[in-house]
C-alpha cells in the first residue's frame, strides 16, 4: 500500500552549491486540497516542474501511487503552469479539440459549462483574450479533466478579484474526492479557505507541513497571518 504522492530526499540542483529543491522528503494523501506556500525563490515551481516530470530531480525519488514519475503518470496529472502556454492563433475550440484528442480523461461538456459562465465565447481566439481570461482558459482546461492529482501553479494571480470566488467554487467542484489538488500561491489570505493542508517552503527545503486547521487552533491566526509571521525579515 502505497502514499498517494511520495518524495524521498528529492534534491535538485543548480550548479555547486545551488540547490533550490533540497533532500525534500514528504507522503501527501489523495483527496486533500495542499497549499505550498513560501516566498519567491523557495523553490516552489521547481518542485512542481519536478512531480510532472518537466524537470528531473539531480538525486531522490518522486513516486505517484508507488510509480515513478514518467510518461505514464503525466496521464494523471493535470497541471496549470504559472505561465500561458496556448498558441494565440488557436481558437478556444481548437484547443478543446486538442485536449479532447490528447487526454482520454477530458470532458468537452464539463469546458464548455465553465466557458458560458464566464461568458467566454469558445470561438474566440487567444490572442484576443486579456490576460486574465487567458489564465481562466487554461483553468478550464485543467479542471476539465478527471485526473489524479492536479497541480496549479498561481491560478487565480492574473484574475480580477470578482473572478477569484467562482474560480475557488470551479476548483472545489471539479475534482472528485479521490483526487488530491497541490496549489502554489501568493494570495493566501484569497485561497486559504479551501486548504486542507500546506507546506511552508523556504530555501528548497520543507520547513513545515500541517493541516490549515491545527494553524488555526494551534496557534490562534489565519494561514496567511502565520505565514507572515514565519517569514517575517
Amino acid at each position: 500500500m502505497y502514499d498517494f504522492l511520495e518524495l524521498s530526499n528529492v534534491t535538485k540542483s543548480y550548479g555547486y552549491n545551488i540547490n533550490a529543491v533540497d533532500q525534500l522528503s514528504i507522503s501527501l494523501p489523495k483527496g486533500k486540497i495542499i497549499g505550498l506556500l513560501g516566498p519567491n525563490g523557495s523553490g516552489k515551481t521547481t518542485l512542481i516542474k519536478m512531480i510532472n516530470g518537466i524537470l528531473r530531480p539531480t538525486s531522490g525519488e518522486i513516486l505517484l501511487s508507488g510509480e515513478k514519475i514518467g510518461p505514464e503518470t503525466k496521464a494523471r496529472i493535470s497541471y496549470l503552469p504559472d505561465r500561458t502556454y496556448l498558441t494565440p492563433g488557436d481558437n478556444i475550440n481548437a484547443v478543446l479539440d486538442y485536449f479532447e484528442d490528447f487526454y482520454e480523461d477530458f470532458s468537452r461538456e464539463t469546458a464548455m459549462k465553465m466557458l458560458e459562465d464566464l461568458r467566454i465565447d469558445p470561438r474566440a481566439k487567444m490572442k484576443t483574450l486579456s490576460k486574465g481570461n487567458k489564465e481562466k482558459v487554461q483553468l478550464i482546461l485543467v479542471m476539465s479533466r478527471r485526473a489524479e492529482l492536479y497541480v496549479l501553479d498561481e491560478p487565480i494571480a492574473g484574475v480580477d478579484p470578482a473572478a477569484r470566488d467562482y474560480i475557488l467554487r470551479t476548483i472545489l467542484n471539479n475534482y472528485h474526492q479521490d483526487a488530491s489538488i497541490l496549489i502554489s500561491t501568493h494570495l493566501i489570505s484569497d485561497i486559504e479557505q479551501i486548504l486542507d493542508e500546506v507546506l511552508f517552503m523556504r530555501q528548497g527545503k520543507l520547513i513545515l507541513y500541517s493541516s490549515a486547521a491545527a494553524i488555526r487552533e494551534q496557534q490562534g491566526k489565519s494561514v496567511d497571518a502565520y505565514f507572515r509571521e514565519v517569514f517575517a525579515c
